[in-house]
């Protein structure tokens, strides 16, 4: 069986299971008629996917094989970017980790004691102090924030290696994002402390960050192969993320609680992938509840994010033999 086959076999066999688990999903606490057309809704967007999937497949599946290949070269190069950052400076990669900390301490001094904000009402009659709320909402922000910068200029910052042909140019953003990833690990570590000086510990629901950031890490992915292969033809693309950034973290419910919206509203707000992420650092840390409880909210994300990534590395192959000769 050749190696194609075998990727054609499982998916199918993933693309089945989920038009099964889909089918069979029931929530008793929803309307049955609504439930059906999102059901219906979901199954029909899934087997679409599946479809250009199997059209396309020798257009996507070539930039996850080469990621794959090379993911030692790709281990090597995050580690000696993330040094690189800092090099000549007197404390090094320490800097790094002074930033999560001085933002967290920050965040804390203005929300805690300066001006001490009411707490937030979570599930039933618990609550737990707005900046506890806050810090799980802002760290995903700003792993995506820091991410989404570094992957957009991944090419431009590394045109000498876009110049050589033997090099495999598309593990350049993937490289940016890792670089970013070891500084929010530690952002993540820090506010466990803070959380445990709260009385909130860590459990087994916790670990579901690592799921959620995996969630996170697949979509910058995806919209870094996107966006870094346009901003080498249009160099202003990267002003107009900054922009799109500082609108982002107002329209996405990290600093403001979605639940004070109208339920009319809510829908457009749910639509934000990243809703989904800041939702989930929340209800891992906080709210204690399990990513599969939020079935529609899960099936919506992954269906976004594999389709943004299929965009990603469609764009990325189209346009990846004129970037040696635009920069």
């Amino acid at each position: 069986m050749s190696k194609k086959t075998k990727i054609i076999s499982i998916v199918s066999a993933l693309v089945v299971v989920l038009n099964l688990y889909i089918i069979l999903h029931h929530n008793p606490l929803a309307v049955q008629s609504e439930e059906i057309v999102k059901k219906i809704i979901a199954c029909i967007i899934l087997n679409g996917i599946y479809i250009l999937f199997l059209v396309l497949y020798e257009k996507i599946v070539v930039l996850p094989q080469e990621l794959f290949q090379n993911r030692k070269l790709i281990w090597k190069l995050s580690k000696n970017d993330f040094k690189t950052r800092y090099a000549g400076s007197y404390l090094g990669i320490v800097w790094a980790f002074v930033q999560p900390v001085v933002t967290v301490v920050m965040y804390w001094f203005v929300f805690a004691v300066a001006l001490p904000s009411r707490a937030v009402a979570v599930k039933g009659d618990i609550t737990v102090p707005y900046i506890l709320w806050l810090i799980a909402g802002i760290v995903p922000w700003f792993f995506f924030s820091e991410s989404i910068s570094n992957g957009t200029g991944a090419l431009l910052e590394y045109n000498y290696l876009v110049k050589k042909v033997v090099f495999k140019i598309s593990i350049l953003p993937i490289i940016k994002i890792i670089s970013a990833l070891f500084v929010h690990i530690f952002f993540v570590l820090f506010s466990l402390i803070l959380f445990t000086c709260y009385g909130f510990y860590p459990d087994l629901y916790t670990l579901q960050v690592f799921y959620y950031s995996l969630c996170m890490f697949v979509f910058v992915l995806g919209l870094s192969y996107i966006t870094c292969s346009i901003v080498v033809f249009f160099r202003d693309l990267g002003q107009i993320i900054s922009i799109c950034l500082q609108v982002g973290i107002w329209a996405t419910p990290i600093l403001w609680n979605l639940n004070t919206l109208d339920e009319k509203w809510r829908i457009f707000f749910k639509l934000n992938p990243m809703n989904y992420i800041v939702e989930g650092y929340r209800m891992s840390l906080i709210d204690k509840v399990w990513f599969w409880e939020n079935f529609y909210s899960t099936a919506y994300f992954w269906i976004l994010t594999l389709c943004i990534f299929a965009v990603g590395a469609l764009v990325f192959k189209r346009l990846k033999i004129h970037f040696a000769d635009v920069l």
